[in-house]
């Protein structure tokens, strides 16, 4: 199943993206050019792929994770974010976003909503899995072997 990821947006803009009340996946790219607005491909500047099926949808777990590279608490992955780039300021100038949503009720346990919740997890993984493909490693921040939480 391939799913489409959202044009790559910058941090500060996010919230303009689509879909983000709904579970799904991200991916995050540091970069110093500006890539706001460019079409999603798997590039090697991705540093991270996380999802969510929580309640709040996309929208909340990209706030939980902004919330800790501002030194907060609230997202694990952000931890090895906050470890290696603590300048908040300088890390959000070059943070982009793409995301990749599913239109489900995640409070539902109707069979066709949990089937969902599933295909979204699964397909973090196999997020994974395209990038170890393209690039031999996992994003830096998902190896958790090379990116110590603070």
């Amino acid at each position: 199943m391939q799913k489409v990821f959202s044009h790559w947006e910058s941090w500060s803009k996010r919230s303009t993206l689509a879909g983000l009340s709904y579970p799904g996946v991200y991916a995050l790219v540091i970069s110093p050019t500006n890539i706001s607005a460019t079409a999603f491909s798997w590039r090697h500047e991705i540093v991270y792929v996380g999802m969510t099926n929580a309640k709040g949808g996309l929208k909340a777990r990209l706030r939980q994770f902004d919330n800790t590279i501002q030194g907060r608490d609230g997202h694990g992955g952000a931890h090895r974010f906050r470890y290696k780039h603590a300048d908040y300021d300088k890390l959000k100038s070059q943070l982009y976003v793409s995301v990749c949503s599913w239109d489900c009720d995640v409070t539902s346990n109707n069979p066709a909503d949990l089937r969902i919740m599933g295909e979204v997890a699964k397909y973090e993984y196999e997020c994974f899995a395209l990038f170890v493909e393209a690039f031999g490693v996992l994003p830096e921040f998902n190896d958790k072997k090379i990116s110590p939480k603070k």
